[in-house]
């Protein structure tokens, strides 16, 4: 285990946060090899900072039958190198979900479905991924506002193969704690797989599309 404040001192590319070419990351979800969802992050780029919209949608279904729903809508923006507001809504297979963050004089305030109001640590972030430098800071969980504290593993390079067939290198993360999920990010620093293991035990993995 290597310790949280370790991960960026040794990427010094990473200094800043990596936006995608093309302003936009998008992932297809994948259980059991097969698709089930898609998650996207589309960039704004401002003169003072960033707004980055969120949409995920999976539907796990036996036929023309749907077991599983899940959709997010969110919302992370970004001024002057801090995070200024986040807000996201949740339908976990028809459970409503929400959480919100404002900051003001003090820092980012937090609440939302399963966190009463708080004030997050000054080094907290939205667990959106994008970031790689969230690996080094508390999580504010965008489905539910709860926070949380991964601990990270760097298990090293290893090479990603993309929807064309060919490959890229990229430095591979797990975490583990109260957020189990494995993540990879390239040479460049962006967001280029996640996995995870679904309530039933099934591994889902995103692939960059």
């Amino acid at each position: 285990m290597i310790p949280r404040r370790g991960l960026l001192a040794a990427a010094v590319a990473c200094l800043a946060p990596a936006t995608p070419a093309g302003n936009r990351c998008a992932f297809r979800i994948v259980r059991n090899g097969n698709a089930i969802g898609t998650h996207v992050l589309t960039f704004e780029r401002l003169d003072n900072g960033l707004d980055i919209h969120i949409a995920v949608d999976i539907a796990v279904g036996f036929g023309p039958i749907t077991l599983f729903r899940y959709t997010l809508r969110g919302l992370e923006q970004w001024r002057n190198g801090a995070v200024v507001h986040v807000n996201a809504t949740t339908n976990d297979d028809d459970t409503p979900e929400h959480m919100r963050a404002d900051r003001d004089a003090s820092g980012l305030w937090v609440e939302g479905s399963k966190a009463p109001r708080y004030l997050a640590p000054q080094e907290a972030m939205p667990a959106t991924h994008w970031n790689i430098a969230e690996l080094n800071a508390p999580w504010i969980n965008p489905q539910d506002g709860r926070l949380l504290h991964p601990l990270v593993q760097r298990l090293g390079d290893e090479a990603l193969t993309m929807p064309d067939g060919a490959t890229k290198p990229a430095i591979h993360y797990a975490l583990s704690g109260d957020a189990k999920l494995d993540l990879w990010y390239d040479t460049a620093c962006q967001w280029s797989a996640l996995r995870f293991l679904a309530k039933d035990g099934s591994p889902v993995r995103y692939e960059l599309i």
